[in-house]
């Protein structure tokens, strides 16, 4: 038996009178964990003293190219992380989820910080608002890190991947974080912050670690801070109502059991691939990490017509599942993380009731007494409407069969959960499928919907993925651990920032309309480097003849009758008369700001937020207004993204089209 250590503050110790964890397939003691007589006041000091700084001089894609060293190191050596998971029962293809889906939600988040956020500290959210008729004062929201920690408490069933996917979204928000992770597994976690505090990709104190108890801690968080728990509803309510929480506004996020619902749609009937497809599904979600996922199936709810079908099916498939050594290649399931959680399972599926179906099966190579051994059970609810399984879980490999008449009571039945995480829908019929999603969308976090073209590339129905939203309203906590920028957003503070154009340009480090241009040459002769947000072009003019306008139309085969008929056109309640193509007036515009020798600027890779304000009718003198808006560092590849405000006006100055051109632009010691 060895201690499971704490790191905080840039030192590893280990607590007083550690709390046995035993291995869950032999019984034996093979740690301790404990943070008795360990000052973790000081964990919340040195995050925000010395990591918070740190984080905050850099930019969202420095964070991000840090995720992605990280993550890629991790995956370099698994061994140990997979020998070390063996014993909390999981198999290997368990373990996979854990290891390698923690690894890859650093690498998920870092792809999100490159190409969903600048390459700045501040985060633009939404457009300028003009508070004032001249333009002098307006308004823009930002969104800046908090100088504050996160507390993450994290649950037993994933101890590298729920770690991971909540540091990762704190880390790219530029907020250090505390983790503290589940007793009976936190060994597998010490392991893998092992690892990354070892590789020194991090800046210090950006990742600490607490095992055993954080009493005390929670004590000094404040307003700044942000905690996230993932684990039982009922503890969730404890720390919601917490005095951190209430009075100090501790921003508070859950992510909690929750009673997942499988349907069968009416038209799946025993012949439709989407029948065995659900069956697959069910069972997957009974085995994997032994049913101890927040995300797996505890309902089966399926058409009253086909509910004796299933349950034989089921019953047949579970009669194949070996339940033995989690190590063994031939294991479909390993054990339960402890003999306390089956006991608590057990007693649960007590409470649940109804007919048991099945609960039997035989254990390899494993003595199911001393390990945390128990089989796959499936229920059936005597009275679905009634069922104490849409208010208990048993947190193992535990489901309820229950049947259903018609659509609406299916779509009631999924909604006595109150609030889920995730629940599937099965069925070839797009319009009953359509209907159920629909019907419980509002009860949940991820709606999984299913039919044969879309089975081979699924995902899965218990698979959260660090793109979309895993949380749920309700029962399931309310919280989005991960969704994205979603889960960014919880460490962050949005704020209102009202002043002037030149002002919010300096604040944001992107150029407000109002604030102040400089022209200094051609903006395409200047190198990255030499570029300052604010640089602009005032284009000589040029004019669009109706003979210009025919051409392009004849030579595109653009023959749009606005373009080709005065009298159709005129006819219009949109236009006067004829008017040039949109496309065209990009072209002529582009003709007047494009610098044609060669230089910094290496490509044109796009145009954001184009709209067209105006008609351009023929003989109207166009000109370009070209500003540099906002610049972005490709780090060590030369070169970086330049976005071009652009406004083609007429000879009265009025706006024809406005739109943003992307570049790639050189620096000044890459140049050819």
């Amino acid at each position: 038996m060895r201690a499971v250590e704490s790191f905080v503050a840039g030192r590893w110790a280990a607590g007083a009178d550690g709390r046995p964890v035993h291995d869950a397939v032999t019984g034996a003691v093979i740690a301790s964990v404990s943070s008795a007589g360990i000052d973790l006041g000081v964990a919340h000091t040195h995050g925000r003293a010395v990591a918070g700084p740190a984080l905050r001089e850099l930019t969202f894609h420095e964070r991000a190219a840090i995720l992605r060293a990280v993550g890629k190191m991790v995956l370099a050596d698994t061994d140990e992380l997979y020998a070390l998971s063996y014993s909390t029962g999981a198999t290997r293809s368990d373990s996979s989820i854990d290891i390698d889906g923690g690894a890859g939600a650093l690498l998920a988040y870092s792809g999100i910080g490159r190409r969903e956020l600048p390459n700045q500290k501040v985060w633009i959210d939404g457009v300028v608002q003009g508070l004032s008729r001249d333009g002098s004062f307006v308004g823009q929201h930002i969104i800046t890190p908090r100088h504050g920690v996160a507390l993450q408490i994290n649950a037993f069933n994933f101890p590298m991947w729920g770690m991971l996917e909540k540091f990762a979204s704190a880390f790219l928000a530029g907020v250090p974080s505390i983790v503290k992770p589940a007793t009976p597994t936190a060994y597998v976690t010490e392991a893998v912050v092992r690892k990354i505090i070892d590789s020194d990709l991090l800046p210090e104190g950006a990742l600490q670690f607490v095992a055993g108890s954080i009493d005390g801690l929670i004590d000094v968080l404040d307003e700044q801070d942000t905690l996230s728990f993932t684990g039982s509803a009922a503890t969730a309510r404890v720390l919601r109502g917490n005095a951190a929480v209430l009075d100090r506004g501790v921003r508070f996020s859950a992510e909690t059991d929750s009673l997942n619902a499988a349907v069968l749609a009416p038209a799946a009937g025993p012949d439709t691939p989407e029948f065995g497809l659900f069956l697959d599904e069910v069972i997957s979600e009974m085995t994997v990490k032994a049913g101890q996922k927040c995300t797996a199936i505890r309902r089966v709810i399926v058409p009253a017509a086909h509910a004796d079908a299933v349950e034989e099916a089921l019953v047949e498939r579970m009669r194949d599942i070996t339940v033995g050594d989690p190590s063994a290649p031939d294991t479909d399931m390993g054990a339960l993380v402890g003999i306390s959680q089956r006991e608590d399972v057990r007693a649960a599926v007590g409470r649940v009731g109804g007919t048991t179906v099945l609960d039997t099966c035989q254990f390899e190579g494993v003595d199911p007494e001393r390990g945390a051994f128990m089989a796959p059970t499936l229920l059936r609810a005597d009275d679905a409407a009634t069922s104490l399984a849409h208010v208990v879980e048993p947190f193992g490999p535990v489901a309820t069969l229950m049947s259903y008449a018609t659509l609406d009571e299916a779509v009631g039945l999924v909604a006595k959960g109150r609030g889920s995480l995730v629940a599937s829908v099965y069925g070839p019929d797009l319009d009953e499928a359509a209907a159920v999603t629909l019907g419980i969308a509002p009860h949940h976090g991820r709606v999984h919907t299913i039919d044969a073209s879309s089975a081979a590339a699924s995902t899965g129905h218990g698979s959260p993925l660090p793109q979309l939203v895993h949380g749920g309203p309700g029962r399931a906590g309310g919280g989005e651990e991960l969704g994205g920028l979603r889960s960014v957003l919880h460490y962050m503070q949005r704020t209102a920032v009202q002043g002037s154009p030149d002002l919010l340009t300096t604040v944001t480090g992107t150029w407000v309309e109002g604030a102040a241009r400089r022209e200094k040459g051609h903006p395409f002769t200047l190198h990255f480097d030499e570029l300052e947000v604010g640089d602009c072009l005032d284009t000589e003019p040029r004019v669009i003849t109706l003979e210009d306008i025919e051409h392009f139309a004849h030579f595109t085969g653009d023959l749009f009758y606005a373009h080709m008929d005065e009298e159709a056109a005129k006819a219009s309640p949109i236009f006067e008369g004829r008017v040039a193509h949109g496309y065209l007036v990009l072209s002529m515009a582009a003709g007047l700001f494009v610098w044609p020798d060669p230089g910094p600027v290496l490509a044109n890779y796009g145009v954001d937020n184009l709209r067209f304000a105006t008609p351009t009718y023929p003989g109207t003198e166009i000109r370009v207004i070209f500003t540099c808006k906002e610049k972005s560092l490709r780090a060590g590849a030369g070169y970086g993204e330049v976005r071009w405000d652009t406004k083609v006006v007429d000879q009265d100055d009025n706006l024809l089209a406005s739109y943003d051109v992307l570049t790639m632009v050189a620096e000044r010691g890459d140049a050819t």
